[in-house]
């Protein structure tokens, strides 16, 4: 699950400056919550969810006559252009990440209950090397508007589609020459210009992992025309009967919930969609491989939160991750 607050402040019309009034939008959208800030007086909440319906229709593994639930029960394979980019976006990370990042492991997700088909009943090695032979990106083609795939392949955009939305919310907002905003989905963010109402860059809170539920925040950063997303484990997972806790992002190499050291990962990229799928990413991959994947990804900011070998936090700034 996410793991970012965000520090929001009273909206009001501004002392010094009485034309420039902030709008504050709330809602549920994705299975999770949004907020909105933006400067202007014009309520754009119609237009908002009207994006937020189409987004849905396309993507949602939860909706059941959505596109890609169609797609994966094989109904349908004419895609729309927002299943387009993000489609052509996760090919991409797809790639650069050797795998790491991969939307087909949705089969598995599923089998772990993590997803929106229930689990798979004493699951074992069998069935998860079975269920493996549907996976693999690679085996998925888009020509001429239609996907092609493997009868059994499941697609799931989930960890990249909610990054998505708020770029999609962003640039509706940027259409409409608003230039200050913050758009906020489950905890993605995306944010451009500056706080009308502080006149200042955009602050939000990295949140220190708690596992019993509980919220507090490690550390607060500046953020300007960028966008950040945040991966982690100790919020959503599950405990089997043996008592072992294992983490809702699944090994794409493996099938099984990833195992590393790692409880929290955000990422600040250019856009939030990019943010969101490294973020996943990095958390199957490790310490060690994200550390060498950035020295050829500059572009990327990344703040990992882990345990040490004595089971203590410790935190890692790379590429210039912006400091409290």
């Amino acid at each position: 699950m996410k793991q970012l607050l965000i520090l929001f402040f009273t909206i009001s019309f501004l002392a010094c400056k009485k034309d420039v009034v902030n709008t504050k939008l709330q809602g549920s959208v994705f299975g999770t919550g949004y907020s909105i800030i933006y400067g202007s007086d014009v309520d754009f909440q119609n237009d908002i969810d009207s994006l937020f319906f189409v987004i849905n229709n396309s993507m949602s593994t939860y909706q059941t006559n959505s596109i890609i639930s169609q797609l994966n029960r094989n109904e349908n394979n004419k895609v729309d252009n927002h299943f387009i980019k993000v489609f052509s976006a996760s090919k991409q990370i797809f790639q650069q990440t050797n795998g790491a990042f991969d939307p087909t492991i949705g089969v598995l997700v599923n089998a772990w209950d993590f997803g929106p088909e229930g689990k798979i009943e004493n699951l074992d090695s069998l069935k998860i090397d079975s269920l493996m032979t549907s996976v693999g990106f690679e085996k998925v083609k888009f020509f001429n508007d239609k996907i092609q795939k493997p009868k059994k392949t499941f697609i799931d955009f989930n960890a990249i589609a909610k990054g998505y939305g708020v770029d999609v919310i962003g640039e509706f907002l940027e259409s409409k020459n608003v230039n200050n905003y913050l758009v906020e989905i489950g905890g993605e963010i995306r944010v451009s210009g500056l706080n009308a109402e502080k006149q200042s860059n955009w602050k939000v809170g990295v949140e220190m992992p708690e596992f019993d539920g509980s919220q507090s925040i490690l550390s607060v950063i500046s953020l300007k025309d960028e966008a950040m997303a945040t991966s982690g484990t100790y919020r959503k997972f599950k405990i089997d009967e043996n008592g072992y806790r294992y983490a809702h992002i699944i090994d794409a190499k493996t099938g099984y919930p990833s195992k590393t050291n790692l409880l929290s990962i955000s990422v600040i990229a250019d856009n939030c969609m990019i943010a969101d799928a490294y973020a996943t990413a990095f958390k199957a991959m490790g310490i060690e491989k994200v550390k060498a994947f950035l020295n050829n990804h500059p572009e990327l900011k990344v703040f990992l939160i882990f345990e040490n070998d004595k089971n203590q936090l410790e935190t890692l700034s790379l590429n210039n991750f912006p400091k409290s």
